[in-house]
């Protein structure tokens, strides 16, 4: 009998059909609604998508779950260790989505520091009737210094466009040493305070933890330049909101760019929005068609192995395995 399993990311049809070749799917295309959960969860024994929040509270609703798969290189969504307590296998999609990513974040610094968004607007509202004079001029990025919270992947990819496409000094701030970052973009490994003291841009690029969460504050932002600017490509609660608002609006830093928010989608009265020295994106660091695309691809051959009774790939939580599976793993 084949697996009941629920896919609930609208994905393209060849991977729809692949899935189908040996499962009985559930297709929830718009996404699951966690307070009102299908009955089917009940009977399931996978899960494949983004963003629903997968805790006690769910999994007491699904007692035949094998495996989560996420497709994203993100998890902070899954309690890995409610999951692992209960032999269930959970993946993401890492490395295929590291130069995606690292490609939006440096836009996102370049447009910040260029105003590039506030200026298309004023040519389009037909504000442009002659030079554009110091009142508009944005910032340079090239040879300033970048200081980047967080040096894995896609942070060593934003110092390798940075130090090597602009001639940038590289900072950063990291729970261990990243040697090959040091090695071949000339990273410079600090304290987070220093970091903050020295850099003209800090991105923020760790993933969300209970060590991270509201890791950047208004303390933090003290230590910044009056003239720098801050970035964000990690999640949204690794930063007070509140705390930033104030000091954009005090000037105790220049600007921000942003991909990630609290609360997503980004309410619609919030300050972010009226503010010209923000930059907001509707998170889409990984957001190309080719890059979906693998991840999708990647999250679904880790979801049939673990249906199969094998080693995913990309599994989080070699815990959830027994002794038996990882040995046939």
């Amino acid at each position: 009998m084949q697996p009941i399993v629920i896919v609930h990311n609208k994905i393209p049809e060849d991977i729809l059909e692949q899935i189908k070749e040996t499962c009985q799917v559930h297709y929830f295309p718009e996404g699951l609604n966690r307070s009102n959960l299908p009955e089917v969860l009940n009977e399931a024994e996978g899960v494949l998508g983004s963003g629903v929040r997968v805790d006690k509270e769910f999994l007491d609703k699904a007692p035949n779950l094998k495996i989560v798969s996420n497709i994203s290189v993100g998890f902070n969504n899954l309690d890995i260790e409610e999951l692992t307590k209960r032999k269930i296998m959970a993946t993401n999609t890492p490395d295929v989505l590291t130069d995606t990513t690292a490609d939006t974040i440096f836009g996102l610094l370049l447009a910040t520091a260029r105003r590039m968004a506030e200026l298309d607007r004023y040519v389009k509202e037909g504000r442009w009737n002659q030079s554009v004079d110091e009142a508009l001029f944005g910032v340079d990025v090239h040879h300033k210094t970048l200081g980047i919270i967080g040096m894995g992947r896609i942070g060593a990819a934003i110092a390798k466009r940075g130090r090597r496409g602009f001639d940038m000094d590289i900072l950063y701030h990291n729970r261990s040493r990243n040697e090959q970052a040091e090695k071949e973009y000339g990273a410079v490994y600090c304290s987070l305070d220093d970091l903050l003291k020295k850099s003209d841009f800090v991105c923020l690029m760790t993933p969300l933890t209970s060590e991270t969460k509201r890791l950047i504050g208004l303390d933090q932002f003290k230590l910044m330049k009056e003239t720098a600017i801050f970035i964000n490509g990690s999640r949204g609660l690794t930063v007070n909101e509140d705390d930033l608002v104030y000091a954009l609006k005090n000037k105790l830093i220049y600007a921000a760019g942003l991909d990630v928010f609290e609360k997503e989608p980004i309410s619609k009265d919030h300050p972010f929005l009226e503010m010209p020295n923000v930059m907001t994106l509707p998170h889409i660091g990984s957001a190309t068609h080719e890059t979906r695309y693998e991840m999708e691809k990647i999250a679904t051959k880790n979801f049939l192995e673990g249906l199969q009774g094998k080693r995913p790939p990309s599994l989080l939580n070699p815990g959830a395995l027994s002794k038996k599976e990882e040995v046939n793993g």
